[in-house]
């Protein structure tokens, strides 16, 4: 399947979680096998020859293609939590909503200095959680060099705002 195709089965859904938001409910097309698989080896095809170390990607959505493409890499798999959610030792970022505050988590023995780091979530909007993410990577030591997603909203320009590196992503709104 193509990206249109992918995108055909994305469904929005108005006034939630607030009046005002679109969401893009990407449960239609986790209901297809070929789906995932073409959303998966999209994802992955600009970061086929990067000797990617480690596949990082945050809760909860980023887990649906993380480990997927950690798997076709040969690459580990970190999962990036809330906070109070990960049983080992952890680091931890705050940063800004666009209403308060959150704060985000990894194991800080999940990644070694110098391994190169692929960060994986199903959507870009501001950037702030996937840049709080990005913080946490390089507090450990590694190297992010890429960022890939199934589906990227253009207008928030959340690329803008989260560093360096090849930023990918399926499906443009």
């Amino acid at each position: 399947m193509n990206a249109s195709q992918l995108e055909a089965l994305i469904r929005n859904i108005s006034d939630y979680p607030k009046p005002g938001i679109q969401f893009k409910d990407i449960t239609p097309l986790l209901s297809h096998p070929k789906a995932i698989q073409s959303a998966v080896d999209l994802m992955v095809k600009p970061f086929l020859s990067m000797n990617i170390d480690v596949v990082v990607a945050t809760e909860a959505r980023g887990f649906l293609f993380g480990p997927s493409l950690a798997t076709y890499l040969d690459a580990g798999f970190v999962p990036v939590r809330k906070s109070g959610k990960l049983p080992s030792e952890t680091i931890s970022h705050h940063y800004e909503l666009e209403y308060g505050t959150d704060c985000l988590e990894i194991h800080n023995d999940s990644i070694q200095p110098g391994q190169k780091v692929l960060l994986v979530d199903d959507l870009l909007a501001t950037g702030g959680t996937i840049g709080a993410t990005r913080t946490l990577v390089e507090k450990l030591g590694a190297e992010v060099v890429g960022f890939t997603f199934l589906i990227e909203l253009l207008f928030l320009k959340g690329k803008d705002k989260i560093g360096p590196g090849l930023v990918h992503s399926i499906i443009q709104y």
